[in-house]
């Protein structure tokens, strides 16, 4: 069977070169070993997002996934480094986004039908960001774009001047990959050598970043967008009752769940129950198969996925066609001959 990870992270080591060189935050910095850490302020903050080798090697991550056993085409997403376009200054982080989408076209371009990639966004300036989603996806041929789960620091991805932003995503049919950014409730999660705020903070934060989307009504507005939630959509499936019971002051038209079974998801869970339930909340045709490589082991992905009881015709739309339809991604044979 022919393998898509819909969440599979690659990162272009132009950018953080670029980052390096700022004197002000946020900004990259290296270690002895010459690994990177974006800092985003002057050292306040308990967590920092650091990086290793694996994140940079696109030809030895791919010689892993070949040694599966299993064809394996990936989709690049940037994850929680995405805030980082949000948080420079507007022109700057234009600029970076414009850098990382090129290097994302550029992959595109030499592993033809193996590695599809989705854009960085700025979201401090709306109309910056509509400037890079254009160029994104009609001049470079991206298959998407990334989410932030905030505004740098600022949560409101849901904001009134960000509509149009996501009537041009709805209009272009791209999917927006929502990923939490570690740049919200980093304060309340400290410690543990950040095992707290790693385990519980991503999926918080993921969790109310969609809620946004849906108390805002900006699902509501845009019933064709299309939202990818990583990590078996955090910890909304579980909670789809307590959302019901307790939304309804958002006077929303449709209960909140309505919404919420309208995003799609992966099965990135070190937890066969965890993914079985996903599928079972958002129906067999919402789940894709991610392994978050480099931050998970493929193999442990896909053997938690065979631990979740699920018949061979899910596992196949889970594994890849799932993935190929909701992310456009086209035929493999095809565009592997292209």
């Amino acid at each position: 069977m022919r393998i898509v990870d819909s969440h599979f992270h690659w990162w272009p080591r132009s950018v953080f070169e670029s980052l390096r060189k700022r004197t002000g935050y946020p900004r990259v910095e290296t270690d002895s070993d010459g690994n990177y850490a974006y800092l985003r302020d002057d050292g306040a903050s308990d967590y920092i997002l650091s990086s290793w080798p694996a994140w940079f090697d696109l030809d030895k991550q791919l010689e892993h996934m070949d040694g599966l056993g299993h064809d394996v085409d990936v989709v690049c997403s940037i994850g929680p480094f995405s805030v980082a376009f949000s948080e420079l200054p507007a022109t700057e982080g234009r600029d970076a986004a414009m850098l990382w989408n090129q290097e994302m076209a550029g992959a595109q371009k030499k592993y033809p039908g193996r590695v599809w990639a989705s854009g960085a966004v700025p979201l401090q300036d709306t109309d910056i960001a509509l400037e890079v989603m254009n160029h994104a996806i009609n001049d470079l041929g991206l298959i998407g774009l990334n989410l932030p789960g905030s505004v740098g620091a600022d949560p409101r991805i849901d904001a009134e001047r960000l509509e149009p932003f996501y009537d041009r995503a709805e209009e272009l049919g791209i999917p927006l990959f929502l990923h939490p950014t570690d740049a919200v409730f980093s304060d309340m999660l400290t410690g543990y050598d950040g095992a707290l705020f790693l385990s519980l903070g991503r999926v918080v934060e993921v969790s109310v970043a969609a809620m946004r989307l849906v108390l805002s009504g900006v699902m509501e507005r845009h019933p064709d967008l299309k939202v990818v939630m990583s990590h078996t959509g955090g910890a909304l499936p579980y909670q789809s009752g307590r959302m019901d019971k307790n939304t309804k002051k958002a006077k929303l038209p449709r209960p909140a769940s309505t919404y919420l079974k309208r995003f799609y998801t992966d099965t990135v869970s070190p937890h066969s129950e965890g993914m079985k339930f996903a599928v079972d909340y958002y129906g067999a045709d919402q789940v894709m198969y991610g392994s978050d490589y480099p931050c998970w082991s493929p193999a442990d992905a896909l053997k938690f996925l065979d631990g979740a009881g699920l018949s061979d015709e899910v596992k196949e739309k889970i594994l890849g066609a799932n993935a190929r339809r909701i992310l456009g991604l086209g035929d493999p044979i095809r565009a592997a001959a292209e």
